[in-house]
């Protein structure tokens, strides 16, 4: 199972893209947990992530998640302006999967 957590301002509009990014998964029958929150809700999340995706309203805070997340072993990456604005879930899937190798 991979796990998969977008971040944003609010959470509103990851949510739809998480939505998008679960049917391309599953049309590629991969078995991924894709979730959405606000950023300030995620640094006191408990769960697994394996793949940490900033929307780009908050790339702002690039730098200082990858230095509090990948040490903990999190690819930490923004999710494409254009990609996020077309909710192209399957692009941002792809993206997800290649950080992972």
């Amino acid at each position: 199972m991979i796990h998969i957590t977008l971040i944003c301002a609010a959470g509103m509009s990851t949510s739809m893209l998480t939505q998008r990014m679960e049917k391309a998964a599953e049309s590629k029958k991969l078995e991924v947990e894709i979730i959405a929150m606000p950023e300030s809700k995620f640094r006191k999340y408990k769960g697994e992530t394996q793949v940490l995706l900033l929307g780009p309203q908050v790339r702002y805070l690039l730098e200082e998640i990858k230095a509090e997340f990948q040490p903990k072993g999190m690819k930490v990456a923004v999710i494409d302006m254009k990609d996020y604005g077309m909710m192209n879930g399957e692009k941002v899937l792809e993206d997800a999967l290649k950080l992972l190798g």
